[in-house]
C-alpha cells in the first residue's frame, strides 16, 4: 500500500483550467472505477493551492490513477499552470476515523 501527498499552487488566471482538468479525472474514476485506490483534492483556503492524497491498495505499489487517460492529461502540463510547482510526498498513515 503506497500514499502520497502532492502539494502545488497554480497561477490565478489557471485555476478554473486545473479544477476542471481534476474533475475531470473524477468523472474518468466513476466511470471506470478501477479499484484498489482512495483518492481526494482539495483546494486551500487561499484559493490557488491544491493539495492531492491517494492511496494506492496494489500489491506492486502501482498507482490505478496513472492508468487514466484524463490524469496523464491533467499532469501533461501541470508545471505550466504552477507559480509553486508540485511537491510529491510519501506518507504513512498513523491514524484514520471515518464517520458513515
Amino acid at each position: 500500500m503506497t500514499r502520497t501527498i502532492v502539494r502545488y499552487r497554480v497561477k490565478p488566471d489557471r485555476v478554473s483550467e486545473n479544477e476542471e482538468l481534476i474533475r475531470a479525472v473524477y468523472a474518468e474514476l466513476h466511470a471506470s472505477r478501477p479499484g484498489e485506490i482512495a483518492y481526494a483534492t482539495y483546494k486551500l483556503g487561499d484559493g490557488v493551492s491544491f493539495v492531492h492524497i491517494a492511496r494506492s491498495d496494489r500489491a506492486d505499489g502501482s498507482n490505478p490513477l496513472t492508468e487514466l487517460a484524463s490524469f496523464r492529461e491533467f499532469a501533461r502540463d501541470v508545471g505550466d499552470r504552477c507559480d509553486e510547482p508540485p511537491v510529491v510526498s510519501d506518507a504513512t498513515e498513523i491514524g484514520r476515523y471515518l464517520d458513515p
